[in-house]
């Protein structure tokens, strides 16, 4: 029998983990207008940074800052040496895609195709509602909240999240009001980084770590901005929870299908309503 609670419970951790996986393919999208198909890479990146140091002895929380230095700079190096020498979105895309297979079989090759464990955050669990939580999971949760916050912080609260949102709206009338838009666009691929790098330490003691570990939170990523809407970060979290919510429903009923029901409102969604639930709006 589908225990409803357990589902609910579940829902809140999963959506908001998968909110802080698709807000940073959102950031790029909404106002670069480039998919970003390294972003799986990336969260691939950052659960084995943080795995890695971890396994030279030190505390996960420092492989966690680990990791969104990794991240960041990864995402910062993209852009400035390939990305930004290209205008065609469909050469983003293929270079972009390139890049996380590469990211994908440099791995292989150095850790090989066993799966390993990011080490917990925080040690134990609790029972709240009769439902058990591992406390590594509700911090998840919190962390990802966090993160999600600081992004809205910054987009609507600084000058510079200001000028991203002006960019958003109108390259080039940004430009006319001198507003470095290339800056702009490294910054946002930059941050886009640092929440890749953190979803993946997350994503990986959530789920362990593996060297093509970065395919399903790129799915998770497209389904969430699509449902969501391409390049609203409200929207993305938004659709993170429906998706999460499905996902848990689906696997308690059956394991094995776990992911179809992303792939299944990518179909819905784009036959449906392909402006998804909120269209393109600014960017937070």
């Amino acid at each position: 029998m589908v225990d409803i609670v357990t589902i609910a419970a579940n829902t809140v951790i999963v959506g908001s983990l998968y909110a802080l996986i698709a807000v940073g393919f959102t950031l790029v999208f909404g106002v670069a207008g480039q998919a970003n198909l390294a972003h799986g890479g990336t969260i691939t990146i950052g659960a084995f940074t943080a795995w890695y140091v971890a396994g030279l002895g030190h505390s996960v929380w420092i492989g966690l800052v680990a990791a969104i230095v990794t991240g960041a700079l990864f995402h910062a190096l993209l852009y400035r040496v390939f990305v930004s020498h290209i205008d065609d979105g469909v050469n983003v895309l293929i270079l972009t895609l390139l890049a996380g297979l590469v990211v994908e079989y440099l791995l292989e090759a150095v850790v090989g195709t066993q799966s390993r464990a990011v080490p917990q955050l925080l040690e134990g669990e609790t029972t709240v509602a009769g439902v058990s939580f591992l406390y590594n999971n509700l911090l998840i949760f919190a962390l990802s909240w966090v993160f999600i916050i600081a992004l809205f912080a910054f987009v609507n609260y600084t000058k510079v999240g200001q000028a991203i949102i002006a960019t958003s709206m109108n390259e080039k009338g940004a430009a006319l009001l001198g507003i470095r838009t290339d800056r702009v666009t490294l910054l946002t691929w930059t941050v886009a980084g640092v929440l890749a790098g953190s979803a993946g330490v997350l994503y990986g003691s959530f789920r362990a770590a593996s060297y093509d570990m970065g395919l399903t939170p790129l799915v998770l990523a497209f389904a969430i901005v699509i449902l969501g809407g391409i390049g609203s970060i409200r929207g993305s979290v938004v659709a993170a929870y429906i998706i999460g919510f499905l996902e848990v429903a689906t696997t308690s009923v059956e394991p094995r299908l776990g992911g179809m029901s992303a792939l299944i409102v990518i179909a819905l969604v784009l036959l449906a309503k392909p402006t998804g639930l909120y269209g393109r709006e600014l960017p937070a």
